[in-house]
């Protein structure tokens, strides 16, 4: 998708308005990703649901929007890449309107996953059509300049979200991306007017999306509805791991025998490919779970507010923009597979240090965590979509990039999922042996109901106060839990992207810059 299609490059004024207006769609479309994440609570708490409920919100729109993503090579060919993409913006634009109108979770989450995928094209577009604008010896320029856009928009996302929630309201962390689309697609329908690629009809692999839609869909719903349905105990549960089992060996069968399929999943047979992709997919899955799991530990555990939970986890961008250009330098003359290592070894070691937080953690202790995150997120992208498309023929990196980045997307849902219900169900466990210490025969308990009652609290009282802290400990044992448990993922990760075979240096810096 990164072929110029004999259109020349522009130059001046018009190349920088054209940069500004594709990477403003393009931090748009990632913001969306992060910008609801400090916001669950109160969407939760104004929509009557809980939270766990509420985090359908982000995981709707990440698993829609990994469908989405391996339709752009089928799209772009019938429709063409400039078109394409100013319908995706001008649909999101409209799809964030009614997010903002939502009055129940049900409508939400219905026009979530229709954001997510009208979302989809938008990124892997928005990077071709860059190429198209800048001269093939500035390719690299051009990636830098678009990934300094997906580092800076993870950033902003929780800070401008918590903003949004506490001083005005939260349907307008969707109305914010009314201007900013409607500028983006004005500015790139202007500025690009006439640079439409070739078009040409090509056959739709029907059967594939159609078990692709099935399997995710069925997984990702039994995932957010387990914990509330009690897991395989509920008919509901058991259908839907059926639904989704069956669907996905289908699913395997026919994109290996199909000869043009919606997913080329023959591109597993590469080591390199496999090896990164289940490296970069896992360890999204990690990170993704954590940016989403922190803010709502701090909110309803650590009484922060939305703006403070943003702050909080802002700093991880702030080491990631500095080092990102010496990262893609270091990518023309080091094997990648140092830099990967790196960032999952600095992952690992912010992981084990936040297992030892305590309820008495200060702002500051969580903040530096997230601004030495920073160093291996710098890393971490580049280094491993580097591995992934190495040794490939050019007109194979878009299938690859499509694929890679849908397997990265849905892991990142299910991991989101996943660490949600596992942080309540150990915290249910945490709370009930902690609850155990607490008798009217306790030392313990007699002691501190005595020290409240004597400054006026009466018993009743007392044995809320003790619950309520009961339980923020008891969140704080299951947090700890999942940070460990996550550092000793990033570890292993860090051994298996060994398995890769070397990478040329310089074809590393290359190939980063024509497969993003």
């Amino acid at each position: 998708m990164s072929e110029n299609a004999g259109h020349k490059p522009l130059e001046g004024a018009r190349l920088a308005l054209a940069t500004f207006a594709l990477s403003l769609a393009t931090f748009m479309n990632v913001l969306d990703t992060t910008i609801t994440n400090v916001c669950i609570p109160t969407i939760s708490g104004d929509l009557g649901v809980s939270p766990s409920q509420g985090m359908w919100v982000i995981t709707s729109f990440a698993v829609s929007n990994a469908i989405a993503v391996p339709l752009t090579g089928w799209l772009t060919q019938r429709i063409g890449q400039l078109r394409l993409f100013l319908w995706s913006v001008s649909l999101f634009i409209l799809a964030s309107l009614l997010c903002g109108c939502s009055v129940n979770l049900t409508m939400l989450v219905t026009f979530r996953v229709i954001q997510g995928l009208v979302a989809g094209p938008m990124i892997p577009l928005s990077m071709a059509l860059l190429l198209q604008c800048f001269p093939k010896q500035k390719a690299g320029m051009a990636v830098a300049m678009w990934s300094m856009t997906t580092t800076v928009a993870p950033i902003t996302g929780p800070i401008l979200g918590g903003w949004l929630t506490d001083n005005v309201s939260w349907p307008w962390i969707f109305y914010i991306n009314i201007p900013v689309g409607i500028v983006a697609a004005v500015l790139t329908g202007v500025m690009l007017k006439g640079r439409e690629s070739q078009t040409r009809k090509l056959p739709i692999d029907k059967v594939g999306l159609s078990l692709l839609v099935v399997w995710v869909g069925a997984l990702q719903i039994l995932l957010d509805k387990g914990k509330e349905l009690d897991w395989f105990n509920s008919p509901t549960i058991v259908i839907l791991a059926v639904v989704a089992l069956v669907t996905f060996s289908f699913f395997l069968v026919w994109e290996l025998t199909e000869q043009q399929p919606i997913v080329d999943l023959t591109l597993f047979a590469r080591r390199n490919f496999t090896t990164a992709t289940v490296s970069l997919s896992l360890g999204y899955s990690v990170f993704f779970m954590n940016i989403v799991l922190t803010p709502l530990w701090l909110q309803q555990i650590m009484g922060y507010t939305a703006t403070w939970a943003g702050l909080v986890t802002a700093p991880v961008g702030i080491l990631a923009i500095v080092l990102s250009p010496l990262v893609g330098r270091g990518l023309a003359t080091l094997d990648p597979r140092l830099f990967a290592t790196g960032a999952f070894l600095v992952f690992a070691a912010i992981f084990f240090m936040r297992s030892g937080f305590s309820t008495g953690v200060d702002f500051s202790s969580v903040a530096a965590t997230h601004l030495i995150q920073g160093i291996g997120l710098s890393g971490f992208m580049t280094s491993l979509t580097a591995i992934a498309i190495s040794g490939l023929a050019p007109e194979r990196i878009p299938a690859a990039s499509g694929l890679l980045n849908f397997t990265r997307i849905m892991l990142g849902a299910f991991g989101a999922s996943i660490g949600t219900t596992m942080w309540e169900n150990r915290a249910a466990m945490h709370h009930a042996r902690l609850a155990e210490q607490i008798t009217p025969y306790s030392n313990i308990s007699g002691l501190v109901l005595d020290k409240l009652a004597g400054i006026g609290l009466p018993k009743v009282q007392g044995l809320g106060l003790i619950e309520t802290e009961l339980n923020r400990q008891a969140f704080m044992l299951s947090g700890t839990e999942i940070f460990y448990l996550s550092g000793l993922l990033c570890l292993l990760l860090s051994a298996l992207i060994w398995a890769a075979r070397p990478v040329k240096a310089t074809l590393a810096a290359k190939d980063t810059a024509g497969g993003h």
